[in-house]
């Protein structure tokens, strides 16, 4: 491998949202040193990249995705990293290496890790992880108050550590469904702009309705009896404006359900830049279902004790060493909160959820589950609602009327849902055929294909070129 050459290209820069206990200048060197206490001191979201010698070393929290892809340039492999499998792609076209891509050859580093890569040529050594975000498992109070009033005060300090950063002249809208998420993160985010002395009318609670859906009726209830109806509207979109293969395309992933609420998310956004073309800042409660385990057991393989002996795996997947984690995609909301972060970032949206921050989900580990549900199902059906509701009450004097649960594309879509639920096979047929499409671009085009033997210039010009 030719010495002297930077071969760590990164498209996306170090990224942070909500950030607390350091700067974004801090996490960068403690990444750059490997130093994954540094990491775990720090709260909020984060993603970086840095290189020491021949060592690169990737980390990100559950916000702000990060990939990367290895490339095979000038006798030796470049480390290219990106929020996007697209980006990558791209890169390698301006490089007429497209045709050595293939999505799947692209990883995505896992949440709460710090992922080490050395560059040392063929063949690639496989990737070293540390942890660096390693909360206490069930020792909480079992008293159901107790841990509400825990776990809804750290979502606030969440919510006001953004809010923060907002400046104060800019409107926060709120994707609202009326349920326990996103009510509590509407009025925590209006407690906390008053306790700035700011004005909390800036926040505004906006409701999608694709025909027929419960949400906006829902939303509607909880608004009026919160008595603020003047701070919400119903976002209408025609059911036949939904793009499932739209979606697929932003995610770039197979998820049926992260493909139905991403394509759903696209028509909210859409409507929400029509109506308001400079708004920039959004809060939702993705991630408040994976802290509490709020998903049906019926409607997928696991058990009550395959989920509350893995007590991450809603967050996290199965782990990094389980025969079913995907390098492509990591697991858990890891890989799905792309269906949140995606469809914002194109619409310009700067998105947040408290509920995706280690100190509210280290909030929510605490809780001793196995205690609190002695072995039922039916009281981890009912248990988020009366977490949540005691927490708000706690710290707002607010009471959060209670709703029937639902995913947010079922509540937006209601009877045309039915219509437009997708399978996985369909989802990954949809995602390979808009690859294949790039790729037989690529491996077609009439641009010269570039070899990994190929030096451009001589090495001597190119070496004195750099600073």
């Amino acid at each position: 491998m030719l010495e002297g050459i930077e071969r760590l290209v990164n498209l996306v820069g170090s990224r942070s949202s909500a950030l607390t206990g350091c700067a974004i200048g801090d996490i960068q060197e403690a990444v750059q040193q490997g130093n994954v206490e540094a990491l775990g001191n720090s709260d909020g979201h984060f993603g970086a990249v840095a290189r020491e010698g021949k060592t690169v070393r990737l980390a990100r929290t559950l916000g702000l995705p990060l990939r990367y892809v290895v490339a095979k340039m000038y006798h030796g492999p470049f480390l290219v990293v990106a929020d996007r499998m697209d980006r990558l792609f791209e890169w390698c076209q301006v490089q007429q290496i497209g045709w050595q891509f293939d999505p799947a050859y692209t990883r995505m580093i896992p949440a709460h890790y710090l992922v080490e890569i050395d560059q040392l040529g063929c063949p690639d050594p496989a990737p070293r992880y540390q942890r660096f975000f390693t909360p206490a498992v069930g020792e909480g109070s079992p008293d159901v108050e107790e841990a509400g009033v825990a776990y809804v005060k750290a979502t606030y300090r969440a919510i006001k550590s953004w809010i923060a950063t907002v400046p104060e002249d800019e409107p926060i809208a709120v994707a609202f469904s009326g349920g326990i998420d996103s009510t509590s993160v509407f009025l925590l985010a209006r407690k906390a702009l008053q306790e700035r002395g700011g004005d909390p009318n800036r926040v505004r609670a906006l409701t999608l309705d694709l025909g027929g859906g419960k949400d906006a009726e829902q939303a509607g209830e909880t608004i009026r009896a919160l008595g603020f109806q003047d701070n919400w509207e119903v976002v209408r979109v025609p059911a036949d404006r939904l793009n499932l293969q739209e979606a697929v395309n932003v995610i770039e992933d197979y998820h049926p359900l992260d493909v139905e609420c991403a394509a759903a998310a696209l028509c909210l956004l859409q409507g929400i830049r029509e109506r308001y073309p400079s708004l920039k800042y959004l809060l939702d409660g993705d991630g408040g279902d994976e802290n509490l385990k709020s998903y049906p057991l019926e409607d997928s393989d696991l058990t009550l004790s395959s989920v509350l002996r893995n007590p991450m795996l809603y967050q996290e997947g199965w782990g990094i060493d389980a025969i079913k984690h995907s390098l492509t995609y990591s697991g858990g909301l890891s890989r799905s909160y792309v269906r949140t972060y995606a469809p914002a970032a194109a619409y310009g949206f700067n998105a947040f959820s408290p509920y995706t921050v280690r100190s509210v989900i280290a909030a929510a580990l605490a809780i001793p589950f196995d205690t609190v549900l002695d072995g039922s199902v039916e009281r981890l059906y009912t248990l988020k609602q009366e977490v949540v509701g005691c927490g708000i009450k706690a710290v707002t004097g607010v009471a959060i009327p209670a709703h029937p649960k639902r995913r947010f594309q079922d509540g937006a879509g209601g009877e045309s849902y039915r219509g437009w639920r997708v399978s996985k096979a369909w989802c990954r047929q949809v995602f390979l055929r808009q690859w294949q499409e790039r790729l037989q671009t690529a491996s077609h085009t009439e641009q010269e294909r570039r070899s990994g033997n190929e030096m451009l210039v001589p090495a001597e010009a190119f070496l004195a070129s750099r600073p």
